[in-house]
């Protein structure tokens, strides 16, 4: 079992009253049947209104704390602008109580700095990326992701994304200068079945065990071989680098590079 000293970063254990509210989580549940297997229980939550809007152009905001959010695997930063409205924002990694976060197209691109990804130079580390102008940030969000900035060409901007994808976004859209915080989150062993039931994981069991009509590698005396000739889930469904993304899909027109493929 492994875990991650929160007391070097964390400022603060208990969240901004006016930001927080209850939630009711799906837990893998649609009208009473399950939707997603090995999702349910877990400790309760409570959620933290973050912003991905950046809506606040030009207005300083100071970072009053760092936090913990049980909703997502980077921290997050209570920050209060000049006028003295507080919100909650992805914080990247380096950063600390007191510094400032800056959003505005005169800004300089310093770490948690957010500014249209036409004024970021190129081999700039940037997260918390919009699709579209004003959309929001939707890519590179969660914890110890960066994606880099690779060249400027025509109203787009090329971004090398953690999966190793190069993709075109436009240029007007926005996106903030670091690497999300938290970068040992990949690193937590989870040690014990109850630590998974307390993030709300429930048991996976193998397909080998199961009966015949319950998955398609059930049944057999002892040990049975998959009998199949291609890997597959529960529902016949190939699995095991199988292409799933859609060949329709809005966006392929504007992938340039092709996410790195593992070696078999």
């Amino acid at each position: 079992m492994t875990t991650i000293s929160y007391r070097e970063v964390l400022t603060e254990s208990r969240p901004y009253k006016k930001l927080v509210s209850g939630r009711k989580r799906a837990k893998g549940r649609a009208n009473g049947k399950i939707t997603t297997r090995h999702k349910g229980g877990g400790s309760k939550r409570l959620w933290r209104e973050v912003d991905f809007r950046y809506d606040k152009i030009d207005i300083p905001a100071r970072v009053l704390s760092i936090e913990y959010d049980p909703n997502r695997t980077g921290f997050i930063a209570h920050v209060i602008y000049a006028d003295g409205e507080h919100r909650y924002h992805v914080v990247p990694e380096g950063m600390r109580k007191g510094d400032a976060m800056l959003t505005g197209r005169k800004q300089e691109p310093v770490l948690g700095a957010r500014l249209p990804l036409d004024l970021i130079p190129v081999g700039t580390s940037v997260y918390n990326i919009e699709t579209y102008p004003k959309g929001g940030a939707r890519l590179v969000r969660s914890a110890g992701n960066t994606a880099e900035v690779m060249a400027h060409d025509s109203g787009y901007t090329l971004i090398k994304l953690p999966s190793g994808t190069v993709r075109k976004i436009l240029s007007a859209c926005w996106a903030s200068v670091g690497q999300v915080s938290n970068i040992e989150h990949s690193f937590v062993v989870y040690g014990k079945a109850g630590r998974s039931r307390w993030m709300g994981i429930r048991p996976t069991v193998r397909g080998s065990a199961m009966n015949p009509v319950d998955h398609p590698y059930g049944g057999g005396e002892g040990r049975a071989l998959r009998g199949t000739r291609r890997p597959k889930n529960k529902w016949g469904k190939g699995v095991r680098g199988v292409k799933t993304r859609r060949k329709t899909k809005y966006s392929n027109t504007l992938i340039v590079q092709g996410r790195k493929k593992r070696k078999r």
